[in-house]
């Protein structure tokens, strides 16, 4: 089973490409951009408490098989809720 590589940052709606070094996960998969996931987060996911890390970033000949989700998860509440 592969990540989804969602496409965006829960907090801000950022776009996040699969080949982007600022996209940070928890074991979930929630996805945030480096700026909330530091600044606004200080790398602990809101929905579940788990670290932020840098997302892998999927080699681009595997993204064939295995395509990145572009289904996008939006939830400002939880982001601006610890801002």
């Amino acid at each position: 089973m592969a990540l989804e590589i969602r496409p965006n940052c829960e907090c801000c709606d950022r776009d996040l490409p699969p080949g982007s070094t600022a996209a940070f996960i928890c074991t979930f998969e929630c996805t945030f951009c480096r700026d909330c996931a530091s600044d606004v987060l200080g790398f602990i996911c809101p929905n579940c408490g788990g670290e932020l890390v840098r997302r892998p970033i999927r080699p681009v000949a595997k993204l064939i098989e295995n395509p990145p989700s572009t289904a996008r998860v939006f939830r400002s509440s939880p982001c601006s809720s610890r801002a």
